[in-house]
């Protein structure tokens, strides 16, 4: 079963594709955008198996809907126009299939049926994927990192983890900051946190990891925010984002009391 987007500012354009499209048994629903802002909030709040994308749209065009959300997130696409003269740049963008208006019954059963063919292999290629990553993670489970080494120059350096008092994300380094010190690693903060032991480290905001050991104090802030004093005497702000995951650090097991 498909769900399929279709994105035209002309209400006919929108109604002829919507009856051929009903006689189809695969397709489980249908929503309309009317102009590219709409179709681009669809597409990154709600994306849609298939999308039926009109080029010459009012404001945003077909392929700045496809610049915005970004190709490598787009669904199925097939463009609709009336022009033949963007049909090399509908394909450029990997287009699954391009329809010339008024569109035909017989025409567009084709490109339908190339779509369904092409979610089928997607589906296919993606579960084979979930399937080799379980095996792997069955035969080579993850391990929390214990060290890592920090180039400084020609000197490295090999930082324990157990000394980390908290972890600051600075663009695509991350900062470990262990007592008065810092050093700067390249990687994300995001790929960094997948490396530590969940039981240890806490995400306490998008830019932030704390070591859990390190808190010596909690306090509420606006927001639902938390201040968060270390041992060390450095204090951190908690974004919204991450306020259960704090709360959870100040509950008291003995206390049927809860922090607020």
């Amino acid at each position: 079963m498909i769900d399929v987007l279709i994105v035209d500012d002309e209400p006919l354009a929108r109604a002829g594709l919507q009856l051929l499209l009903a006689g189809d048994r695969d397709v489980r629903n249908v929503t309309e955008a009317q102009n590219g802002r709409e179709a681009i909030s669809r597409l990154t709040t709600a994306p849609p198996d298939l999308v039926l994308l009109d080029i010459q749209l009012p404001g945003i065009d077909g392929f700045g809907v496809v610049e915005q959300v970004g190709a490598e997130r787009m669904p199925a696409v097939v463009f609709i126009t009336a022009h033949d003269r963007y049909a090399v740049q509908a394909f450029e963008l990997a287009a699954l299939d391009y329809l010339l208006k008024p569109v035909t019954a017989p025409r567009f059963a084709r490109a339908l049926a190339r779509a369904k063919a092409q979610l089928a292999q997607r589906a296919a290629a993606a579960a084979t994927t979930q399937l080799h990553n379980l095996l792997a993670s069955v035969a080579s489970p993850a391990r929390a990192l214990r060290r890592i080494a920090v180039r400084d120059g020609d000197a490295t350096t090999f930082v324990e983890v157990d000394a980390i008092d908290w972890i600051g994300a600075a663009e695509n380094y991350v900062e470990l900051h262990v007592g008065p010190a810092c050093h700067l690693v390249h990687v994300t903060l995001t790929t960094f946190e997948k490396s530590l032991d969940p039981a240890r480290f806490v995400r306490v905001h998008r830019s932030a990891i704390v070591q859990v050991d390190r808190i010596r104090a909690l306090a509420g802030a606006q927001h639902g925010e938390y201040v968060i004093t270390l041992t060390t005497g450095a204090t951190l702000r908690s974004g919204r984002t991450y306020h259960d995951a704090v709360k959870a650090l100040a509950t008291n097991p003995f206390d049927r009391s809860s922090p607020r």
